[in-house]
């Protein structure tokens, strides 16, 4: 039983001392860390205009007009459909406000 003891209280010591311990950081490479998270944004953001562009070339390279006019005509029946509910809903909160009166 003593070995244990032994052991697990030398790792304990070992873990504290690693603790205590750290990693020191220059002070050259604390100045740097804006740059290199600026560096890794830059370069998402480069990333995501890759991607961007490449959609934009996709979707004029598949450009159906056909496709576009019934999307523009599904759209435009629908915001007046919802715009009735819409109104009907209005009508029917407005009168349960009011009440009987």
């Amino acid at each position: 039983m003593g070995t244990r003891y032994f052991l697990a209280l030398f790792l304990i010591f070992l873990v504290l001392g690693f603790e205590v311990q750290g990693v020191h950081v220059p002070q050259e490479e604390e100045t740097a860390r804006p740059a290199l998270l600026t560096k890794v944004r830059e370069s998402l953001l480069g990333y995501w205009d890759i991607a961007k562009e490449a959609a934009q070339k996709l979707y004029k390279k598949t450009y159906l007009p056909a496709v576009d006019e019934k999307i523009r005509d599904i759209y435009s029946k629908s915001t007046a459909a919802m715009t009735t509910y819409a109104g009907i809903v209005t009508d029917q909160v407005i009168s349960l406000l009011k009440g009987d009166h």
